[in-house]
């Protein structure tokens, strides 16, 4: 059968949770606390960095816009499927789709280069010390930042401007609680092996370009601190770090698995548990990773809340 004997579809249904009336309504609650807490956490985060002159520092620049990616990342996701909870029909339109997508990307590729510029200032601050200032000035943080929103901004451009030329005509279901761009392909019924090897290429670029600065940065950060005499430097630059690595950790092995693993494009529903960490738990984890393990930013809030 040609594909002019298709019934185009430009609006689908979103499928991610089940349908049993008292597991939704905890789902519900359980993803709005989530969802709350994310917001006032990274964006509190952004605020209080924003307004203290003690952080603003290369280190706290590039973890504010890490949390201003997380809460963008959050709101591209979470009002959505909290929305479709309680929605009859569920629908998304394809221009809903490539809206949410774009948000998503421009999340998630920005947050892989603020981390990648976040273990460099690691190791300038561990590795050289006494040329911190001068190898990681403020214009050089800002043209790390800058670039990181640019990177950010023209991945999900490239990959919508490819979508368009896809047409959909298989089916209108996607098991997923967010569009997806692996599983809008899987419905396609347009040939998609151009679209999957630009994305492969872009984000497998992306992934490893950032992936490769933090394995080198952290080399010569654990191959410093193991030459470290005092155990008290030592244990105060693992502490340093400990966070950073953590959070890297966590957003580099769930995106791994998520867009590199070959089944990913195949199983759908099957990567929503991955999928739910990477898009809504580590955005909420992130501003608590860093702040509790930060004695400069609890200074901070214990200053402005007795200010108060």
């Amino acid at each position: 059968m040609s594909e002019n004997n298709y019934s185009l579809t430009t609006e689908f249904i979103l499928v991610g949770f089940s349908d049993n009336p008292n597991l939704k309504i905890l789902l519900f609650l359980v993803f709005s606390v989530i969802y709350l807490v994310t917001m006032v956490g990274n964006l509190g985060l952004v605020v209080l960095i924003y307004m203290e002159c003690r952080l603003h520092t290369p280190m706290y620049i590039f973890l504010g816009n890490l949390a201003l990616m997380d809460s963008c990342c959050s709101c591209a996701i979470t009002p959505k499927m909290l929305q479709n909870f309680f929605s009859v029909d569920r629908k998304m339109s394809l221009y809903e789709c490539m809206v949410q997508f774009s948000f998503l990307c421009l999340a998630e590729t920005t947050d892989s280069f603020l981390l990648a510029a976040m273990a460099y200032d690691r190791y300038v601050a561990i590795c050289n010390p006494l040329q911190y200032h001068t190898m990681m000035s403020m214009k050089l943080c800002l043209q790390m930042t800058i670039g990181a929103y640019i990177a950010g901004t023209l991945h999900p451009m490239i990959e919508v401007g490819l979508l368009l030329r896809l047409t959909f005509c298989r089916s209108h279901i996607i098991k997923h609680f967010f569009c997806d761009i692996l599983l809008l392909y899987r419905i396609s019924c347009t040939d998609t092996h151009i679209n999957e090897l630009i994305l492969f290429i872009l984000a497998g670029s992306v992934l490893i370009f950032t992936i490769t600065i933090v394995l080198v940065s952290y080399f010569y950060i654990l191959f410093t601190i193991f030459t470290m005499k005092s155990n008290e430097s030592r244990g105060k630059a693992l502490s340093t770090c400990a966070s950073h690595f953590l959070s890297v950790s966590i957003f580099y092995g769930s995106l791994l698995f998520q867009y590199v693993e070959p089944h990913s494009v195949n199983e759908g529903d099957k990567d929503i548990p991955v999928a739910i960490f990477y898009t809504l738990v580590i955005p909420l984890l992130n501003p608590f990773i860093y702040s509790l393990r930060n004695k400069e930013v609890i200074n901070v809030v214990k200053r402005t809340m007795k200010k108060r």
